[in-house]
């Protein structure tokens, strides 16, 4: 096991607040704490980045906006023009759904070219992290592969598990997987179903270099100060 401080695991964390029905409130709430904790991101829908800048200022945690949330369906200039917004209202880092029907349906360079356009928004800011949800509960092991492959190749920052959305669970073999699969030059992120500290370190112990959960403050205080 990898040890580890509590600020060097609340700095490998993304704290989420994805689901329709999170409110402003929720929003805040998760800002706040975040700051508190010094986690590595918040995560909200495109509609609550300008909440998230303002209320997450003067904090070192960053602002992470999803992109074609939740199915990955939707046409390529709208996930690039969706990402170019939500970097314009203070996004650091993407989330972006693959367009899994066009991956099922082997359009291989759809899906390349679909993340390519999300990617291409590094020119508003090169320090743009991008993320890219390859939805592991829908693919076999050899669409995982293949899935991350793609992703790396269009130049993500980042394959990750799932949207966390559709049932789906992280799981050690997948993160096995999807390391061997990208090598050491790209992260891999594991969310869906992460809600313990043992959860969170297991994921890390596998391969992950960034968790995603919406129980990030429960997680972080498990872990004992140090």
């Amino acid at each position: 096991m990898k040890t580890l401080t509590r600020r060097q695991l609340a700095n490998m964390i993304d704290s989420t607040a994805i689901k329709p029905t999170a409110t402003k409130d929720d929003i805040i709430k998760l800002c706040w704490e975040a700051k508190k904790h010094h986690f590595a991101t918040v995560v909200v829908n495109p509609y609550y980045v300008d909440l998230a800048r303002y209320t997450i200022e003067n904090s070192d945690t960053k602002i992470c906006s999803t992109i074609g949330f939740p199915l990955g369906a939707t046409l390529p200039e709208i996930k690039a023009e969706e990402a170019h917004k939500a970097i314009k209202l203070g996004a650091q880092e993407l989330d972006m759904v693959m367009n899994i029907s066009a991956f099922k349906s082997k359009d291989y360079q759809a899906v390349k070219n679909d993340i390519e356009a999300v990617v291409a928004t590094k020119h508003l800011n090169p320090n743009i992290t991008t993320k890219v949800i390859i939805e592991t509960n829908l693919l076999t092991n050899p669409e995982k592969r293949t899935a991350c492959k793609l992703a790396k190749e269009a130049g993500a920052d980042f394959v990750k598990t799932s949207t966390g959305l559709f049932g789906g669970t992280a799981t050690i073999n997948d993160i096995k997987l999807m390391r061997r699969a990208v090598g050491k030059e790209i992260g891999v992120k594991a969310a869906g179903g992460i809600r313990t500290l043992n959860d969170a370190l297991a994921m890390i112990n596998a391969g992950a270099n960034r968790i995603g959960t919406s129980t990030a403050t429960q997680i972080i205080e498990e872990m004992p100060k140090k």
